[in-house]
């Protein structure tokens, strides 16, 4: 497949993918959005990736928020179109495409990644720039990066599914100031606000992302390192501990009779593990667990 807006490199089984406009600041389109949802679905099946890390092209920009320069609705959106609430019970349907956020396919499409995701942000984030970094599971900030949950400004609401993920990660109350104030942030300042979970200089901004893939996943099960991912991301919004405990279980059952079983074998004989399960092949309850609902 030919790539127009995003690139691709995979080194050592860490993929990066670089957002590619650098000379519109990596500005978002529907393009771009499809692309990047294609990937995220895709890597699942790729078991030589272990680990995946987001950066922008150039200097100046991790992404600057959606092309405005597009002619007709900027979003990609079918203004002739009278959508409702029960038009959007089905997401599949193709009858809502041309309705549906296109920066919450792409954050759903990471939500549901089985590898590790890591934002290293080297310039502005602003709008879907920030908002499709809060599905990821870190994100790295240069000292020269910005971040910018501006929908405010602009008369219109977050997207990106990001009403569901930014209180998550700083609680109700500071999600609802950043999103009524509209500020833009340095790199200090998301830091403070618990968005940024590091701060680096330019330079050392993708070597430390590769770090931090290489210590979450060197060594590790892919089997048991997506089931962790989505078992925590899923299981923090339970009401009952319960739930939690019936999935736990299915996924310990059958990580025992993996991996575990190497994992437990090594660690009486003082060795490495060699683990051998890939995640392009999960247990049998995963796929029913996981499906949209």
């Amino acid at each position: 497949m030919t790539w127009n807006t995003i690139g691709h490199r995979l080194d050592d089984g860490i993929l990066t993918i670089t957002l590619d406009r650098p000379d519109h600041l990596n500005a978002f389109t529907p393009t771009m959005a499809g692309e990047l949802e294609r990937t995220f679905t895709e890597v699942n099946d790729n078991d030589d990736v272990r680990a995946i890390i987001v950066t922008g092209a150039g200097d100046k920009a991790f992404c600057a928020g959606m092309d405005l320069s597009a002619e007709g609705n900027v979003f990609g959106l079918d203004q002739s179109l009278t959508p409702t609430l029960a038009d959007m019970t089905d997401l599949s349907s193709p009858d809502i495409s041309r309705v549906r956020d296109t920066g919450g396919r792409v954050t759903l499409a990471i939500h549901a990644c089985r590898k590790p995701v890591i934002a290293a942000i080297n310039g502005a984030a602003v709008g879907i720039g920030a908002t499709m970094t809060l599905a990821m599971d870190a994100r790295l900030m240069s000292t020269s990066a910005r971040f910018g949950l501006v929908f405010g400004r602009l008369g219109i609401t977050p997207e990106a599914v990001s009403t569901w993920f930014l209180p998550r990660l700083v609680g109700v109350p500071r999600a609802l100031d950043l999103l009524y104030s509209a500020e833009i942030l340095d790199a200090e300042g998301a830091m403070a606000a618990g968005l940024a979970t590091g701060v680096l200089e330019p330079g050392e901004l993708l070597e430390r992302a590769r770090e931090l893939a290489d210590r979450w996943t060197l060594g590790r099960s892919p089997v048991s390192t997506a089931l962790i991912r989505q078992m925590t991301y899923r299981h923090a919004s339970l009401d009952e501990p319960q739930d939690a405990h019936r999935v736990e279980s299915l996924a310990m059952f059958y990580t025992s009779l993996g991996d575990g079983s190497e994992g437990v074998s090594a660690f009486r004989e003082k060795r490495s593990p060699e683990f051998t399960r890939q995640s392009s092949t999960m247990p049998p309850f995963y796929n029913e667990w996981t499906a949209p609902r």
